[in-house]
């Protein structure tokens, strides 16, 4: 003890004690915020490729998912399905894909895939932003008295093929969007990677 009856010991080690507990408090409150600067496991995710099992998909059928906020479709075409496409040429606003920005140039073909059997698409219409419904069905409907199947839009009316491609004189002007797609092997097809850049 010093003169003045002050214990300078003791003085020191509360002091240290008090700056010890002090910092890791601040460091604690400083925490959440160096957290925030970091992405989330859901914005981490959301861009990330997805992969499809297309084993269970029975032809004719349609398989939905999601990736990045989209959904997609992934339409196991019948050779039936196949043989419509050439028919409906003068019935599309872009039969040939020309616009670009609606799929990767590996897709832009008459049955808008890598392999005919498997069609992959954002299933979003292009108007806006609907799912439409996928009516496989050969025959008059009431939106159409020679369908020959593809997607309705049911919300305004959209109309397109079984390769996605936009009919002329509805309100959507574009092809429904094919992703960057690729396949891992036989049984699975990964979205949102593109072949040329995982070669």
């Amino acid at each position: 003890m010093s003169e003045n009856g002050v214990n300078k010991g003791r003085r020191r080690l509360l002091t240290a004690t008090t700056a010890v507990v002090g910092a890791a408090g601040a460091g604690l409150a400083a925490l959440p915020f160096i957290q925030s600067w970091q992405p989330s496991a859901k914005a981490k995710v959301v861009g990330a490729p997805v992969e499809f099992n297309l084993e269970p998909i029975e032809p004719g059928q349609l398989l939905k998912g999601q990736w990045r906020g989209k959904t997609i479709g992934i339409l196991r075409r019948t050779p039936a399905m196949l043989e419509t496409l050439p028919e409906l040429q003068d019935k599309l606003r872009d039969p040939d894909s020309s616009e670009a920005t609606q799929q990767p140039a590996y897709a832009a073909n008459e049955s808008r895939a890598i392999k005919p059997e498997y069609l992959v698409l954002v299933m979003n219409c292009t108007h806006l932003g609907c799912v439409p419904e996928l009516r496989p069905e050969v025959g008059a409907q009431p939106f159409d008295e020679d369908w020959l199947g593809g997607f309705y839009c049911p919300c305004h009316k959209s109309k397109f093929d079984l390769a996605g491609r936009v009919y002329a004189g509805v309100p959507a002007q574009l092809n429904l969007q094919v992703p960057p797609y690729l396949y891992k092997d036989d049984r699975t097809l990964v979205v949102g990677l593109d072949p040329q850049a995982a070669a």
